[in-house]
């Protein structure tokens, strides 16, 4: 069933969208990337229209058996057509110089042929044939010639696998019909994942993985655990961008070979991608990692005695073997990349850091079955956007510190620029927004530098703040930083308490005993008081035993005001609510809990069978829980809260539905069974006395 954005995105964009679904289940029964599918896919499937798509996905499936080549039959198809003399192929093509015959030479990765001519008009058109192979549609001729240093094959044909147009005034004027939790909603579509599954701030981490097609000389990093799709994007999604090994790259390869004069890779690419980045052991050329951070810092190489220029940009994915917890603990975030690359010189020249571990492995439900661009269209539009420069727009309101350095600036304007060119392609945000898109730009600088002060003591501290138009001062914490204080400053200089995160919710239990905030048990000597918490998008060691459990002993009468108990998740919050309720009481006598709630407008019946099981379950336990439908008494629900016979009001900011989505038929996940284990949503609660 479509969406409601969904309908919005096919009415506006309808040339070059197409279902991910779709090229999902074609990509299992074909060899080729993504943006090869899609566009295919957007010659004949950009519709809504399932008879039409259905059509589109049978002349796509037999363009793919027709003409693409697969290795183990390319005997077959130089076969064919030779029997023919000309054939249409899919294929990767790579090109080289033959100088002693003065040619170019093309080679052909699945059909296996090599030294077929290509004219320089070609390779004008499409130098990046030069450089690593390009996906492209060839026709291929055989014409037998006696003559024995002529080969047969002939290139009558040859066009890369890209889209042929798009227009910026279109795409600009299209952006302004969505609201802006809509147009992330599309991009996250687009790049092939289910926006439900994931809360504002992943979302705009995976917007940031977009930044180094948009933004030129844009150095990324990404490190966390495996499976969460990493480098996923850079292999799939554009033709502008290459993936390679981390080991398998050279100084030849990556910058120029002064034995040819041949540019590598920086010289062809928007966005070089180095996969497998991290492991200890790693055998590294020290003199790549030198004319890399001259790269990263100044855009450029020497090649001989000349330097050169260049606009790729260089990122780094790679996996921890450790928790967020150990490596704060003891060592950095940085620890797991090999040694010569753990330099503070490089480190230092990277604009962000992406935390991985923020990220959840990657599950069936995460992946889009809506409508997304044609990746090819949006990642022309990106590198279009290359031109803008977006770093100055939070000027009118807000200030960087100047305790922030030229190196730190640098980082952030530039990560700044590619959200906001992603976001808001035309400019124009309101001030809020604006100032979102800088605090998150901010703090993935922050990430670095505050861990370079873990790796080289003379770095200086930094406090990173800014200022809005009233003067008032807004200090950027990093997640981990309001996660794991106790483990965040160890071996950074110069802390104070003055740096403890003010919006962290303070108690005094863990400050004696000098534990993590929420342990994995409450003192019965906890004092109560009011208390007001506010949590961060993803943090984890979050629990309504924590939260609640001490302030709800000795109750025999609380009430439940939420109107979002309508689904299974929230409906298992409010079961895992009441475990709570168990554990803080010995259940001598009776404790009544009334649960005021809405409808399920798709699912009433359901939602009525689980209050009943929820209610058979309490009864053997003491607890008599009941429910009403707010509607059905005209009761008006203003504020989400939990009210407390013992004196206690808990005003719920997003009510009990304060947990991420995860995996939740999994009994061997940890998130499965312990609610400390799962990343939160953003949320605040306030325990005040009552009434």
């Amino acid at each position: 069933m479509m969406t409601e954005l969904d309908k919005k995105i096919c009415d506006i964009f309808q040339d070059v969208v197409v279902r991910k679904d779709i090229v999902r289940e074609l990509k299992g029964n074909a060899v080729v990337p993504t943006y090869v599918l899609e566009y295919l896919l957007g010659l004949h499937c950009t519709t809504s229209d399932e008879d039409t798509i259905r059509s589109g996905i049978a002349k796509v499936q037999d363009i793919l058996k027709t003409h693409y080549v697969h290795r183990n039959e390319s005997e077959l198809v130089r076969s064919h057509i030779k029997e023919k003399g000309q054939h249409k192929i899919i294929d990767k093509i790579g090109v080289v110089l033959n100088d002693k015959n003065d040619i170019y030479e093309a080679s052909f990765s699945n059909l296996g042929l090599s030294k077929v001519p290509v004219d320089s008009h070609t390779i004008k058109n499409h130098p990046k044939l030069l450089v690593s192979g390009v996906w492209c549609i060839a026709d291929l001729e055989y014409d037998f010639s006696e003559d024995r240093n002529t080969t047969p094959w002939r290139i009558s044909a040859l066009k890369p696998i890209q889209i042929s147009r798009f227009d910026m005034e279109e795409f600009l004027a299209g952006r302004k019909q969505f609201t802006t939790d809509e147009w992330i909603d599309f991009l996250i579509q687009s790049i092939g994942f289910n926006p439900e599954m994931f809360g504002k701030r992943n979302k705009l981490f995976h917007l940031v993985r977009l930044i180094p097609f948009c933004e030129h000389n844009y150095n990324l990093i990404e490190l966390g655990p495996k499976g969460t799709g990493k480098s996923h994007i850079y292999s799939e999604f554009s033709p502008h961008g290459i993936l390679i090994s981390g080991g398998e790259v050279t100084i030849p390869k990556l910058f120029v070979n002064n034995a040819t004069g041949k540019i590598g890779l920086v010289g062809f690419w928007d966005v070089v991608a180095f996969d497998e980045f991290a492991g200890k052991q790693k055998r590294v050329d020290s003199a790549l990692v030198e004319i890399l951070k001259n790269y990263m810092a100044n855009k450029t190489f020497s090649r001989g005695i000349d330097m050169l220029g260049a606009e790729a940009s260089m990122v780094f994915v790679g996996n921890t073997r450790h928790t967020l917890a150990a490596m704060l603990k003891h060592d950095d975030l940085f620890n797991d990349l090999p040694e010569r690359y753990h330099d503070p010189a490089f480190l230092d020249r990277l604009h962000y850091y992406i935390p991985g571990w923020e990220s959840d492995n990657l599950r069936t439900e995460m992946f889009c079955t809506s409508y997304g661009f044609v990746v090819d269209y949006l990642a022309e539009i990106l590198r279009e956007l290359r031109k803008t420069d977006g770093s100055d727009q939070y000027q009118n309101y807000f200030s960087l510190s100047s305790d922030i350095s030229t190196r730190d600036r640098d980082g952030i304007h530039k990560t700044f620029s590619g959200l906001m060119k992603i976001v808001f392609p035309d400019g124009k945000a309101a001030k809020d927004e604006i100032e979102e898109l800088l605090r998150f730009s901010i703090e993935g600088r922050k990430r670095i530098k505050d861990q370079l002060l873990r790796i080289d003591s003379t770095f200086t501290r930094t406090v990173f703040e800014y200022s809005d138009s009233s003067g008032n001062t807004h200090k950027v914490l990093t997640l981990e930083e309001s996660q794991y204080p106790h483990h965040y400053y160890l071996n950074i200089s110069e802390t104070s308490t003055e740096t403890a995160p003010e919006s962290f919710p303070v108690d005094h239990q863990s400050e004696r005993t000098n534990t993590p905030l929420f342990a994995a048990t409450v003192s019965l000597e906890t004092i109560l008081e009011p208390k007001h918490f506010i949590i961060n998008e993803n943090q984890k060691g979050i629990s309504f035993d924590d939260l609640f459990g001490p302030y709800l002993r000795g109750a025999r009468k609380i009430e439940i005001i939420d109107p979002y108990i309508r689904n299974f998740p929230q409906q298992r919050n409010l079961m895992e609510f009441l475990e709570t309720v168990v554990r803080f009481n010995t259940l001598e006598e009776e404790i009544a809990v009334h649960l005021v709630t809405e409808k399920d407008a798709y699912n009433e019946r359901q939602q009525r069978d689980n209050f009943e099981k929820i209610k058979f379950s309490c009864y053997s336990l003491g607890i008599v829980f009941t429910w009403e439908f707010a509607s059905d008494s005209s009761k008006a629900i203003h504020d989400r809260s939990i009210i407390i016979d013992t004196g206690w009001k808990i005003v719920l900011g997003r009510g009990l539905d304060v947990f991420q989505p995860y995996e939740k038929n999994d009994a061997f996940t940890f998130a499965n069974r312990v609610q400390s284990q799962r990343a939160c949503r953003a949320f605040e609660t306030t325990i005040l006395r009552y009434p």
